[in-house]
């Protein structure tokens, strides 16, 4: 036991950035049974150091294990969890979770049988996750993670706090909100960096590195967490790969179901599924249209990459602005708002907001008789009217 807190010290003290206050000050931390999920890198083991960190006041009382290390041999996380808790015990932190076998019947078993004890486990695989078959949702409260927003990157970069907006406060108001902005900070400069490599926080580490770990970790999401889902062989995990390189290749892509399917072997059903595998993985985003049946069975009227990186990371020859500003705007929105294609414009916001995405120069010509539209405009400071600068949106969380 000895040897795991002093990991759990070394781990404390490697990591001296704190960041993301707002969303740990979101999480309820007095469950008995929180889960932190999200794709890899978005940064749950920092969130989980920094809250362990501000808290631990007793090293007896606290212990921090990652399945992910190989020095660390595990028969069982309930005889770990029991015999912490018998020495004392009351808060264990469990890093990459879902690469324990049968970890969710382990943690069922720990909060059924150690009631003393508060759990938080992260977990990068979204799909194992998802698709475990025990049923934790009656005890564990789940938070997913995000990429960083446009706002938490410049308060990362600048060392500065800024205020998230509410997107109503953003509409009604942006600009006395993009007047004050401003003041600290040129969001265009600032913009054009996060479009590159802003979403994950290991750019902390290196920006000049930051697309060849980008890939890597697209890489091993495709082969190490979808293709075990799909008890893929290697001819299947090559098929995911090109539909992703489509994809890439497409976006904004509006998928030819039919022609697709043809194109990589595979029947209807099998393709939809590998489409929805990528969206729980936090690769692509499938927007269908207003009205239209969601889920698995339902065509989606386009599909995005999920944020701006991957485009530079993906298809770097062939950078298409439209499709960046789009991602961008969904990326941003996704989180707290329905996002729906919509039939006059663009976008159609929580069946309430019409939103056409374009550049400077965008005119509201194919929203005027519209009621609640807003054309979102790229490459501008300050807004006017209904016209509203693209960057602002990255202020909702």
């Amino acid at each position: 036991m000895e040897s795991l807190y002093l990991y759990q010290e070394q781990l404390i003290r490697a990591t001296s950035f704190l960041f993301r206050r707002d969303f740990l000050d979101e999480i309820e931390w007095n469950e008995r049974l929180i889960g932190l999920i999200g794709a890899r890198g978005v940064g749950k083991t920092t969130l989980m150091l920094q809250h362990l960190t501000e808290n631990t006041t007793s090293r007896e009382e606290t212990l921090y294990i990652t399945i992910d290390n190989l020095a660390m041999s595990l028969d069982s996380l309930f005889s770990l969890a029991e015999t912490f808790y018998k020495s004392g015990g009351k808060r264990l932190y469990i890093d990459e979770i879902h690469k324990f076998p049968n970890w969710a019947l382990e943690i069922k078993n720990i909060y059924d049988l150690l009631p003393g004890l508060k759990v938080v486990f992260s977990g990068s695989s979204i799909l194992k996750i998802m698709n475990n078959e025990v049923d934790l949702s009656r005890r564990a409260v789940i938070y997913p993670v995000s990429g960083l927003s446009f706002r938490e990157f410049l308060q990362i970069k600048l060392s500065t706090n800024f205020p998230a907006y509410k997107l109503e406060e953003i509409l009604k108001s942006h600009e006395s909100i993009t007047s004050t902005l401003t003041r600290s900070f040129q969001p265009l400069a600032w913009l054009n960096q996060y479009m590159k490599f802003g979403h994950y926080p290991y750019f902390l580490q290196s920006e000049n590195t930051y697309g060849i770990k980008l890939n890597s970790t697209i890489n091993y999401i495709l082969e190490n967490e979808i293709s075990p889902v799909l008890k893929a062989d290697l001819k299947t995990t090559q098929k995911l790969k090109r539909l992703l390189n489509i994809i890439s290749a497409s976006v904004p892509f509006q998928p030819n179901i039919v022609k697709l399917a043809e194109a990589l072997e595979l029947n209807r059903a099998t393709l939809l599924t590998y489409l929805s595998l990528l969206d729980t993985a936090d690769i692509t985003k499938s927007l269908y249209n207003t009205g239209s049946f969601y889920g698995k069975l339902s065509k989606p009227g386009k599909i995005l990459l999920l944020h701006p990186n991957l485009a530079f990371c993906l298809n770097p020859e062939n950078i298409n602005p439209g499709s960046l500003r789009e991602s961008f705007v969904v990326n941003q929105l996704k989180n707290k708002h329905k996002v729906e294609l919509s039939n006059s414009a663009d976008f159609l916001i929580d069946e309430k907001f019409t939103f056409e995405i374009g550049g400077k120069g965008k005119t509201k010509r194919q929203i005027k008789n519209i009621t609640e539209s807003y054309i979102i405009a790229d490459d501008i400071e300050v807004g006017y009217q209904n016209k509203i600068p693209m960057w602002l949106l990255g202020f909702l969380y």
